[in-house]
């Protein structure tokens, strides 16, 4: 997890489309949000969070293959607090595996 998180930034996501969009209600929570093909819009009081993400050719390992999902994520309205505070239930929904 991070300290900070700008306004707009990008991420590659370890995990396919299918998976992102099983995993991304939860992660959201109880805000108001609506899906398009590759993008959704969060309601994020009285600001807003626009995500858009396509699938990129998965990173290969030798014979591990892991997919890549790059994901935008564009504030707007928050604050630096605010959106942390979004930023840190979504990034601790979000984790997977660890060690």
């Amino acid at each position: 997890m991070q300290d900070f998180y700008a306004e707009r930034f990008e991420r590659e996501m370890g995990c396919t489309e299918v998976e992102w969009l099983m995993w991304l209600p939860k992660a959201i929570g109880d805000h108001h949000w609506k899906q398009q093909a590759g993008a959704a819009g969060v309601r994020l009081g009285e600001g807003a969070l626009g995500l858009k993400w396509h699938v990129d050719p998965p990173r290969v390992i030798g014979l591990i293959s892991i997919p890549v999902l790059k994901v935008s994520f564009r504030f707007a309205g928050l604050d630096e607090q605010e959106r942390y505070a979004f930023m840190k239930r979504f990034d601790l929904y979000m984790q997977r595996g660890g060690g």
